[in-house]
């Protein structure tokens, strides 16, 4: 009898850790259950963390990657600067442009063309949330920023900007930053950085804002690389976006003309244009040049057939002159 009840009470244990009720009251196996698997996130693009480098494996002609800010919104590393974009010229570059594949677009209130940037954005046909417009308040705007945010909200009239920077410091710089910061927190604009920001600069400002700048946009190209201030972009998570890749006004056919270029271009079959891009992309660098012209608006986001090699982009690498082509 008694080794009866002591086989019983091992029983009646091992069914209370193997098994649980179901609702109509039977029992069901819970041990070794696999628990159901959360579902994933979406897998693209990867948050921008230490070497800043970009996949651009993932990338196509015409269809550019993406990298996802520190603020968890997702960016294209390609866009169409609109600095001396105006009325109809202005719109029909966007227009012409989103065509292509453009989907980042930048402005500036500087530039004096938020309007037709608007305009081309809410005609284009493609869905608000798949476009990226960065815009930036100036200097003289920082004494009033909560004001120059909602004109420059009103004048582009597209819901919500994307990427609002400080174009470049100056008075009160720390407080139209945390202008922009309250805007963020109200859903006017989603990502803040500043632009024409180099180390010194930044190290004094950081420990001053409370939002960590997605983006600085700084003047990089060949005769200009700035390979520190890129380097301590990257070592801490924001993104460097290159102003005037291709040289700037009065410096582009210089720069389109260098031997080099042009030697690495014949080699690829490609344009000086899309050697210095691409240079700039291997080198973890957001792109905005600019043009009106469709034929080179489309080879400026032509740029994922080819790569360059480690020995082509050090012999770009040496062409750097510490040749800055504007005083910012």
């Amino acid at each position: 009898m008694i080794k009866w009840l002591i086989s019983l009470m091992m029983v009646c244990s091992l069914s209370v850790t193997v098994s649980a009720c179901n609702p109509d009251g039977s029992l069901k196996n819970t041990e070794n259950t696999v628990p159901e698997p959360e579902p994933n996130p979406d897998p693209t693009p990867e948050p921008v963390t230490g070497n800043g480098m970009f996949d651009l494996s993932k990338g196509e002609n015409g269809n550019p990657p993406s990298i996802r800010l520190s603020s968890g919104y997702d960016m294209p590393i390609i866009g169409l600067g609109t600095y001396s974009l105006h009325g109809k010229v202005c719109v029909n570059a966007i227009l012409s442009a989103v065509k292509h594949g453009y989907r980042k677009f930048d402005t500036a209130s500087f530039y004096g063309n938020e309007e037709e940037v608007g305009e081309a954005i809410r005609t284009c046909g493609v869905p608000r949330e798949e476009l990226f417009v960065c815009t930036k308040l100036y200097p003289n705007q920082f004494a009033d920023a909560e004001k120059a945010i909602e004109e420059s909200l009103r004048k582009l009239n597209i819901g919500y900007v994307d990427l609002m920077l400080l174009h470049h410091p100056g008075a009160h710089d720390v407080e139209a930053y945390k202008a922009m910061e309250r805007a963020v927190e109200a859903g006017k604009i989603r990502s803040v950085g500043v632009s024409n920001y180099y180390i010194r600069e930044m190290t004094d400002f950081l420990p001053q804002v409370t939002i960590k700048p997605v983006l600085v946009q700084n003047e990089i190209h060949p005769y200009y690389q700035e390979k520190e201030v890129v380097r301590f972009m990257h070592e801490n998570g924001i993104v460097i976006e290159g102003w005037y890749p291709l040289g700037g006004r009065g410096y582009t056919a210089t720069m389109l003309g260098n031997e080099t270029i042009g030697r690495i271009a014949k080699a690829h079959g490609q344009s000086p244009a899309q050697i210095i891009l691409r240079w700039n992309l291997q080198n973890g660098v957001v792109i905005i040049p600019g043009s009106s012209n469709p034929d080179h608006q489309k080879e400026n986001i032509s740029l994922f057939d080819f790569e360059l090699s480690p020995e082509e982009m050090a012999q770009i690498a040496a062409l750097d002159r510490n040749e800055k082509h504007d005083w910012y």
